[in-house]
């Protein structure tokens, strides 16, 4: 029987997201090995398909609850291979990377410890959103401080700044994600915080 609605699994939108997490290794890969203008490229082409996705999916009817676990699944993993990528070569500070990382560490644990499903992961929030949104803009500005040399301003400074502001944002979204979590039943799925 084929699935539709918000079952739907082959959507314009999902293929985008499909897409988007193939580029993920990619773009660790070209981040490591120094390949910055490669590397840089491929995340400006994931963030931007990030909000393209989102766009179609709303506009022409094809919002999937795959779609909302793939978008979200996606974001984390390029903002963990940005920060992992960009800590090993030197571009942003150790502190940086564990504050972003440990954020997702600390709801994973609560996932496992609580024995959720998929189904009871909390909705993506505005602030999520938000902090996502700060987080993608800062780390290609540090990328191409790296390949910017001659910028009037020091590129670098102003995407490690945009970075903690990211961070914290994205702490204040973990913590509301945190409640949602622990109050959430598992099976019963936990309804939108937008």
């Amino acid at each position: 029987m084929a699935r539709t609605g918000i079952d739907r699994i082959w959507t314009v939108p999902n293929a985008i997201s499909f897409i988007r997490l193939v580029m993920v290794p990619v773009f660790l890969w070209l981040l490591v090995t120094g390949n910055d203008t490669m590397a840089l490229i491929v995340l400006i082409i994931a963030t931007t398909s990030d909000f393209v996705d989102g766009m179609i999916a709303r506009n022409f009817n094809q919002v999937t609850r795959l779609g909302m676990y793939l978008d979200p699944l996606s974001d984390r993993l390029f903002i963990a291979a940005s920060v992992i990528g960009l800590a090993i070569r030197g571009l942003i500070p150790l502190p940086l990377l564990a504050i972003i990382l440990a954020r997702d560490i600390m709801l994973l644990s609560v996932v496992l410890y609580r024995r959720l499903r998929i189904a009871d992961f909390p909705r993506v929030t505005f602030v999520g959103k938000t902090a996502t949104f700060v987080l993608f803009i800062a780390f290609p500005v540090v990328v191409l401080g790296t390949v910017w040399n001659d910028a009037p301003v020091p590129l670098e400074l102003i995407g490690w700044l945009l970075g903690s502001v990211g961070a914290g944002i994205y702490w204040v979204a973990g913590f509301g994600y945190l409640g949602v979590l622990r109050r959430t039943i598992p099976g019963v799925s936990a309804k939108s915080e937008v």
